[in-house]
Order: structure tokens, then C-alpha cells, then sequence
């Protein structure tokens, strides 16, 4: 579909995209962003409920200053993240930037709205107060962006985390080409491809968010919060903490464990889309019928994907992880521009059919197969002389950021390189499962979460050698 073949799809949903873009001049209750004051917290909420809190440009714009007041403010201790009804906030509001890139006069406007989004991304991230967001609910693209930097990230049952960029024909962005290639194995590389969805427990499972407890409590939580007097990180977690909710006995195992990740990580290992595609065939034939039908799923679902987002994504998370988040978002604005400049078609033709028209078909991707994305098609989004990145913009921080930024996966689950790390450092003699599990219960103060954490890592990636109660690990050869 050609760049102007959408003026009547846009056009049939004016007046949508005319109800999106909320004036900062509404009454207090209609701001998209309200703010609240309480105790020791200071809040900002996202209040475009009927739209899952989509974030513009006018959100963006309340935000950055009461963030900054919030910075220097010594009665500000805690800055906490929530978003009114189903959603924390399910992402951008794509539909509008769609319609302001695809003409010369407005699509300045598209790409302002990616660099105020990217450096309020990197804003959270260097926030000099303890930030605390709540993912009650849909938290997608541009509300991963929001709540990923923060050091205290809580998930509910309620709780729906995706990177969803490659259905529409673009790339994830907010910072993911940095957190995606640092998450475990290749479970980054996977949710950038596929743009599935992580429910509930195992967005804490696998490092997405720092604490789990019931939705039904987050109310009495934040009070708490508020409740905290001269509050250190460490009083912050334990309070978090205290609202854990337990894994009940007849509850399921997340999805991404066992032999289904060690296959993932098998087949997203590669740098190249077509090598990933390849080895899904191969276990989609495999004997293992767990696996095969997940590597069957995997493959009709990245078959739907634009082909050229696919390339791109893998790019970048390959990219990110060598970078800074600072210039992994600048990297990602360079890939925005290059998207809003026309580099691909698939960003048009993605968002009319997935978010205007609602379709169920696959779009009409250009490229339409995966072996027709040439590099040099690639290289449009990345390359410094490229035709499509002459307007992209720097990001510039502001000044009242601390240098001393928050480290995100402090109060997480131990990562799985860590455990392998005390298992391989024990030398000739192994280490007793006991004691690894002592090990790593000393470190995380009793965390909840951390045990199953490190039985499922030495299940999955050691020899656990000996009878219940006296077993012993060994890295797997």
C-alpha cells in the first residue's frame, strides 16, 4: 500500500485520532496526566483510560516538567508510575503519528513525539528519587518504556507485557534494543521478533518486573509507600516485598522454562532472521511435542510479521547490547526517523491494517518475503549517510538528572548468569544444591521467587547429581 493509499483510512478515523490527542487545556479530571501528592509519594497517573492510556504528545509534555520539579523537590522521596483502568499504558499513540509522517508539513511532528518519548525514557531512567512503577494491567510499547528503567517495577495477575512493534510494521523501540539483549538468554531476541505477550508471574520470572503481588492489593501498597518516612531503596523493596503474592500449588509453570527455552535460546541465538528460521523448522519436527508445537507456533507467527521489521529488530538488539541505553535510544531514534522518512512502506501498511482497520489478515508487508530484504534495505535504518536519517535529531537530557543512575535488575530475581557464575566458580568439587540455594537466599534477603528462580536455571542448565536432600551441580558439558 502506497504512502497516500491511506488517506481514506485515516480520514474515516479523523475523528478518533482528533479524540486521542487530548488538550493540556481540559479540565483537572480530563488531563490525560493527573498528579497527586501523598506522603512521602509523589504520583503521576495516566488517565486516558478509554484508550488504555496511549501515550501522546501532550502526556509527554505534562509530564517532563513535574518530573523535573518532583527531582529537586526535598519533599519528594519516592516518584511512583500508575495508569487509570485496564492498562498501566499499552504504548504510543501510533495512529497519529502515522498520519502526521505521511506528509512533509507534519511529519516533523512524528518524529518530535519518538525524541520527547525517547528522553523521557532516559528521564525515568536517571531519575534522582527512587522511582516505583505498577504494571496493574496492559503494559506495551511506549508503557514498557516507562515502567523498564525503573529500579522497582511491580507486576500483578493482571499484568500483559509485550514489545508488539513488528506486527505493525516498525521496530521496538523505548530503550528495548538495551533491556531486550540484556534479559536472559535469547528471550529478548524472542519477544523483539515475535511480539508476544508475557502474563502475570513470569513478566517477574523472567526479570521484567522486580516484584509480584495480587492486584487487589496495590491500593494498600502504595499507601504504605506513602506511609515511609526518610525512605531508602532498601526500605522501599522491603515493603514491596511484604505485598508478595505466593505462587499457589495448582498454579502453572510459566511457558519460557525447560525444554521450551533451551530450545528458544537454541534458535534466537543467531544473527541472522533466516538462521532463526531455519532452526525453527528443525524443531518443529523434533520428538519432543512440547517443543515441536511451540517451535511450529513460533515460525506461523513470525511468518506474519513484516519481514523487514523482523531484519531490522534483530539489528538492533544486536547493536543495543554493546551500547548505553543513552545511545541505544539514540540509535532507536534514527530507526523512527528512518520509519517516519518512508524507508519502509510496512510502517504504513502495519499500522491502517492492525490499529485503523483492525484486520485479522496479514498486512500487505513490502517485502512481502524474508529473503527480499536485501541488507542494503536494512542498512537505511542504521547507516549514518542514509537518505532517511538526514532529520533525525539528538537527544539531549536535561540537566537535573543524576549521573548516578539506578540499576534496574537490583532488586530483580538473580539473573541466570549469575547462578551459573557461583556454579562454575566452585572448581573440581561442586557445589551442593543446598548450598547454592542458601548462597542466593543470603544475598536477596529471603526475596520470594529467588529459589524457584535457581532450581529452574540448575534444572535446566546443569547435572544435578544424588538423592533428595544431598544433590550436588555441575555445568552441563
Amino acid at each position: 500500500m502506497s504512502r497516500n493509499g491511506v488517506s481514506a483510512a485515516l480520514a474515516r478515523t479523523s475523528a478518533v485520532v482528533a479524540h486521542m490527542s487530548t488538550s493540556t487545556q481540559a479540565t483537572p479530571l480530563e488531563q490525560p496526566v493527573l498528579f497527586e501528592s501523598n506522603g512521602a509519594t509523589r504520583t503521576y497517573v495516566l488517565n486516558r483510560a478509554s484508550k488504555l492510556n496511549a501515550l501522546n504528545g501532550d502526556m509527554l509534555k505534562l509530564m517532563r516538567p513535574q518530573l523535573e520539579q518532583w527531582s529537586k523537590s526535598d519533599l519528594c522521596k519516592i516518584v511512583v508510575g500508575t495508569g487509570i483502568g485496564r492498562a498501566f499504558c499499552a504504548g504510543g499513540d501510533i495512529a497519529t503519528v502515522l498520519q502526521h509522517s505521511l506528509h512533509d508539513t507534519t511529519r516533523s511532528k512524528a518524529i518530535e513525539f519518538f525524541k520527547d518519548e525517547f528522553e523521557m525514557n532516559y528521564i525515568l531512567s536517571a531519575l534522582p528519587k527512587p522511582y516505583v512503577t505498577i504494571l496493574d494491567g496492559i503494559t506495551m510499547g511506549g508503557g514498557v518504556g516507562l515502567a523498564i528503567s525503573a529500579p522497582f517495577r511491580v507486576a500483578t495477575e493482571k499484568t500483559k507485557f509485550a514489545m508488539p512493534e513488528t506486527k505493525i510494521g516498525y521496530c521496538p523501540d523505548v530503550g528495548a534494543s538495551f533491556f531486550l539483549s540484556r534479559i536472559d538468554g535469547e528471550i529478548g531476541t524472542y519477544l523483539a521478533l515475535t511480539s508476544e505477550t508475557l502474563v502475570g508471574r513470569e513478566v517477574f520470572e523472567l526479570g521484567f518486573a522486580t516484584h509480584f503481588v495480587s492486584s487487589r492489593t496495590v491500593p494498600n501498597l502504595l499507601t504504605h509507600l506513602s506511609d515511609l518516612e526518610d525512605p531508602t531503596s532498601a526500605m522501599i523493596d522491603r515493603t514491596i516485598e511484604g505485598h508478595h503474592t505466593k505462587r499457589l500449588q495448582d498454579e502453572p509453570v510459566g511457558r519460557l522454562t525447560g525444554r521450551t527455552r533451551q530450545a528458544l535460546d537454541t534458535a534466537f541465538r543467531h544473527d541472522t532472521v533466516e538462521e532463526i528460521m531455519e532452526d525453527l523448522t528443525k524443531l518443529a519436527s523434533t520428538s519432543d511435542d512440547s517443543v515441536a508445537k511451540w517451535a511450529s507456533e513460533t515460525l506461523e507467527t513470525l511468518h506474519t510479521r513484516s519481514p523487514t521489521s523482523l531484519k531490522v529488530a534483530l539489528e538492533a538488539v544486536r547493536r543495543g547490547k554493546k551500547m548505553t541505553l543513552l545511545q541505544a535510544l539514540q540509535m532507536e531514534m534514527g530507526i523512527a526517523t528512518a520509519y517516519c522518512s518512508g524507508a519502509s512502506p510496512d510502517f504504513t501498511a502495519g499500522v491502517t491494517a492492525v490499529l485503523i482497520d483492525k484486520t485479522k489478515a496479514r498486512p500487505a508487508w513490502s517485502p512481502d518475503k524474508l529473503h527480499d530484504v536485501s541488507d542494503a534495505i536494512v542498512e537505511r535504518f542504521f547507516e549514518e549517510d542514509s537518505y532517511y536519517l538526514r532529520a533525525v535529531p539528538t537527544l539531549t537530557p536535561p540537566d537535573f538528572l543524576t549521573n548516578d543512575k539506578q540499576n534496574p535488575m537490583k532488586f530483580a530475581l538473580p539473573s541466570e548468569g549469575a547462578i551459573l557464575q557461583i556454579v562454575s566458580k566452585v572448581g573440581k568439587d561442586p557445589i551442593s544444591l543446598s548450598d547454592l540455594l542458601a548462597h542466593f537466599d543470603n544475598i536477596y534477603s529471603g526475596k520470594q521467587g529467588v529459589a524457584e528462580k535457581v532450581v529452574e536455571v540448575v534444572k535446566r542448565c546443569c547435572d544435578v547429581i544424588g538423592n533428595e536432600g544431598s544433590e550436588v551441580v555441575n555445568l552441563k558439558e
